[in-house]
């Protein structure tokens, strides 16, 4: 059965933004990214991704579970987040991708922080590391 894409908030459709990005800066400048855990971050950049012009992906939950080796309880949670920051709007199995430009987030009290997650200090000495090495060493860390 197909799935009939119809937006879901249509006062927040996605744009792209001004700046050099199609991950919309605004996501930084309110600080959001660090308020979001590690399995929400995924699925927002997943979601952004595979969005169309108008931020619409209809992906399914085994499907995104396996992609970001998310197990279904914590693809649940981070769609939770997301929504809780009004970054998406869900109706299943339809994601929309919601425009940060107008509207203001919402901010949500914050999360006690992940131990596990607690970013390794880097020589200064190093290079910057690209998206996928980021990606492998939360990978290593998980199987620890």
């Amino acid at each position: 059965m197909r799935t009939a894409k119809q937006v879901l908030r249509p006062d927040r459709l996605r744009v792209v933004p001004e700046q050099f990005s199609w991950v919309d800066h605004a996501l930084v400048q309110h600080g959001l990214i660090d308020r979001l855990d590690r399995s929400a971050c995924s699925l927002y950049l997943f979601l952004v991704t595979v969005a169309d012009a108008q931020g619409l992906s209809y992906y399914g939950g085994a499907t995104l579970a396996k992609r970001l080796r998310l197990s279904e309880l914590e693809l649940q949670s981070a769609r939770a987040q997301l929504i809780e920051f009004d970054l998406i709007a869900y109706q299943a199995p339809l994601y929309q991708v919601l425009s940060l430009g107008r509207a203001s987030p919402c901010t949500p009290p914050r999360r006690p922080p992940d131990v596990r997650a607690a970013p390794q200090p880097r020589p200064s000495n190093t290079a910057p590391l690209s998206l996928a090495q980021l990606i492998e060493m939360e990978r290593s860390r998980a199987q620890i």
